[in-house]
């Protein structure tokens, strides 16, 4: 479908245009990795001030998975306890980390009044699949496990992610569910990848291929999958699992101009058909990656808000 892109959209591509941006798909992943954590002072909002933000290190088989926890100045407590938001940062499997999603978690812990953990889980392709799904599955089952000592309400945990994230967050409440725990209470889906065979509509339109082209998309799987066997696996394309029933409430974002668009709006599709209550929110005049793009994009800030507001509504069973 023809896309256009909002004023503000349109100057900032522009801008990156003309700023002769590298794309990754022609660096290495450390260079990528160099190349997006400097890009984001262009493009974050000033970060918000909140109660603590602290490093976490997390336990897991391998060692131990960094992280950062976020409290705002006034959680909304219930018996001294908060309800909270763990995050994973997009970047395709392969860049981002606790850095370059700072600032959107600071955001959303003041915009949610909860508490934000964001998980720096490992990445490709150093660290091929499914480590990425193992970190995130590990830390979600600590993070529930000790709530408490964290001053978290474990009935009130919701998980959440954009990109790459979206997917490990999608991943993570179909882990939870099929071991029977931890309970989550919601998850937030922004621009999720979740079919790895890239085989929807948008994957080939002429005006989704903004900032995220559909060779660096390639360039991404490519780093993170262990072959083509992968595309069909559950933790890697959560599409692809069979039944979508008895997942937590979800909040799902999509933008008009990403190739992520179609199997985004498919997949809350398909939550609503297995009777998963969905806020279901559509940026037609977007690009991929604009959810952390506040200080050019007021759209940004006003997805902030309405998923604060999606999770503020958010109650224990």
């Amino acid at each position: 479908m023809p896309v256009v892109l909002d004023p503000d959209a349109a100057a900032v591509y522009k801008a990156f245009r003309e700023a002769g941006r590298p794309a990754y798909e022609t660096l290495t992943a450390p260079e990528a990795r160099a190349y997006y954590a400097q890009a984001r002072f262009a493009t974050n909002p000033e970060p918000r001030e909140l109660a603590r933000v602290a490093p976490l290190a997390i336990p897991a088989p391998h060692g131990t998975i960094p992280a950062r926890i976020y409290v705002p100045k006034q959680p909304r407590l219930q018996n001294g306890l908060a309800p909270a938001l763990l995050f994973f940062h997009g970047g395709g499997w392969v860049i981002g980390d606790l850095d370059s999603h700072d600032v959107v978690c600071r955001q959303l812990a003041d915009a949610g009044a909860l508490i934000v953990i964001s998980v720096d889980y490992r990445l490709a392709p150093e660290h091929k699949f499914p480590a990425a799904a193992d970190d995130a599955i590990a830390a979600t089952r600590w993070i529930a496990a000790n709530a408490r000592e964290l001053g978290i309400d474990a009935s009130r945990l919701s998980i959440g992610g954009d990109s790459a994230g979206g997917n490990l967050a999608a991943v993570v409440a179909l882990a939870a569910r099929d071991a029977g725990g931890p309970a989550i209470a919601g998850q937030v889906l922004i621009y999720p990848a979740t079919d790895f065979a890239m085989t929807h509509g948008s994957h080939s339109e002429p005006d989704t291929s903004v900032l995220l082209t559909h060779s660096v998309i390639r360039w991404f799987r490519d780093h993170y999958l262990n072959g083509t066997t992968d595309i069909h696996d559950w933790r890697a394309s959560p599409a692809r699992a069979r039944d979508l029933a008895g997942l937590p409430p979800a909040y799902v974002l999509t933008a008009g101009a990403d190739p992520l668009r179609d199997e985004g709006d498919e997949y809350a599709a398909r939550l609503k058909q297995a009777g998963v209550p969905v806020a279901y929110k559509h940026f037609p005049g977007q690009f991929h990656g604009f959810f952390t793009m506040g200080k050019l994009l007021p759209q940004a800030n006003i997805a902030v808000s309405e998923i604060g507001a999606w999770l503020r509504t958010l109650q224990p069973a």
